[in-house]
């Protein structure tokens, strides 16, 4: 798992206490604060279950035992053999005094006026603590999420981060992708998508503006003269960053193929811890869920993340005419500490330029 993990959640059982297993079956899901991972089983057998569902575990401590070649028992987790409740003892009738007839109230005389009946009190509120469970569920951060949390906070406690925004016109580009799709497809067997050109535009942004490709460790700059970028990623167990490497030497479709890998390894749990790290730049696209704007938090020790939104047609002013283009907004994060405005604007404006004339890319002008 890497030396700096030594603890981690078992999430989930894949199989029951007493079922046989075969050699390489995975057999739970394991949480820890950087990757979700499964566990498979060294031999075929009979599993014993030692830890439940849902424990907190060291690396390198037993959670289960195989009986090697053993023959699989009836019983599984959560299922336990018939209790048959104890019988009541016989109770003597003489024990159980007889209910006795409460006396009758003393009717009022003639004369007297019959009493009116006090009202009945209305009936106590329940206390605080019997309210309905179903108005409030409660669950522990899993360890992915609490170092989510954490990493964010201290990403802005720890960076003067600023937002930059511009907007594209993304008309060539979708013209590009409508024309070539199908072709694209055939030969590479994986679709055309937005997020590879936008690398190849960030690519092109780093090698302008190298200073949006550096990191503060202590009193000193880091440069990086290599581009390999962190692709956001959603998962049912929260964010996270698989790096696609050397982006510079990659075409658009090994650049697609990375990404969905990744993206599917990462939401299948099946992703390494290497994945995760060494990446020098960032993008997330808030896009695919809706997102018009945001200002997305830095990725330590990273120095700027651009955020990619939804895409709107909307009417713009091109050669004195007012017509209506795809656009979208686009949101660079970063640390001032190392980025000026004007590296921050100048990225901005390089990725926007390759994103309206991809044919920059090609000819990496």
């Amino acid at each position: 798992m890497g030396e700096s993990i030594s603890s981690g959640v078992l999430a989930k059982w894949h199989v029951a206490d007493g079922d046989a297993v075969r050699k390489d079956q995975p057999l739970f899901e394991l949480e820890t604060d950087k990757i979700t991972s499964e566990g498979t089983a060294e031999a075929s057998g009979t599993i014993s279950l030692k830890v439940p569902a849902g424990t907190e575990v060291k690396i390198g401590q037993v959670v289960a035992l195989i009986e090697d070649g053993a023959t699989a028992k009836a019983a599984t987790v959560g299922q336990a053999s018939p209790v048959e409740p104890p019988k009541p003892e016989p109770v003597p009738s003489q024990a159980v005094p007889a209910p006795k007839t409460p006396a009758a109230p003393p009717l009022p005389a003639p004369s007297a006026p019959a009493p009116k009946p006090s009202p009945r009190p209305a009936p106590a509120p329940p206390p605080a603590d019997q309210a309905p469970s179903a108005r409030q569920t409660r669950r522990k951060l899993t360890p992915l999420r609490r170092r989510i949390a954490e990493r964010l906070v201290a990403s802005q406690h720890e960076a003067a981060m600023l937002t930059t925004f511009n907007e594209v016109d993304m008309s060539a580009v979708m013209a590009l992708r409508a024309r070539y799709q199908d072709d694209f497809v055939k030969k590479h067997g994986i679709k055309l998508g937005f997020m590879s050109f936008f690398a190849k535009a960030v690519v092109r942004a780093l090698k302008e503006v190298p200073a949006v490709n550096a990191q503060i460790d202590g009193d000193t700059i880091i440069e990086n003269h290599f581009y390999d970028l962190g692709i956001a990623v959603s998962t049912e167990k929260g964010l996270m960053v698989p790096v696609i490497r050397n982006c510079d030497e990659l075409g658009m479709a090994e650049i697609e193929k990375a990404i969905a890998e990744a993206a599917k390894n990462a939401r299948e749990g099946k992703i390494a811890l290497a994945d995760l790290e060494g990446g020098v730049f960032t993008i997330t696209n808030g896009g695919i869920f809706g997102s018009m704007l945001s200002t997305p938090i830095i990725n330590p020790p990273q120095s700027a993340i651009l955020g990619l939104h939804a895409i709107n047609e909307r009417p713009v002013a091109l050669d004195g005419q007012v017509v209506i283009r795809p656009i979208m907004y686009l949101a660079l994060s970063y640390d001032h500490r190392i980025v000026d405005g004007r590296d921050a604007v100048t990225f901005l404006i390089k990725v926007k330029q390759a994103i309206e004339d991809p044919t920059r890319l090609l000819l990496s002008v």
